[in-house]
């Protein structure tokens, strides 16, 4: 996680934060698969739902992708 996410103290809280969010999500995707989350500064305001439904609605994305008409 990058500084601009805030000072290390900040950064810390967002990572505990993130990674429980994580935590409650990975049994949605496959077992061979690899997740990287990158926190974007706004992550240093968010509440953990907040983060939790930016978690939610990118593997909503990623896993059931929608199927563009032609």
């Amino acid at each position: 996680m990058g500084r601009a996410v805030g000072n290390s103290v900040v950064r810390h809280r967002v990572t505990r934060r993130l990674r429980g969010v994580v935590r409650e999500e990975l049994h949605r995707l496959p077992p061979t698969a690899d997740l990287v989350v990158r926190a974007r500064p706004e992550a240093a305001e968010a509440t953990s739902e907040q983060l939790r439904a930016d978690l939610v609605s990118g593997l909503d994305r990623v896993l059931h992708p929608r199927v563009r008409p032609r």
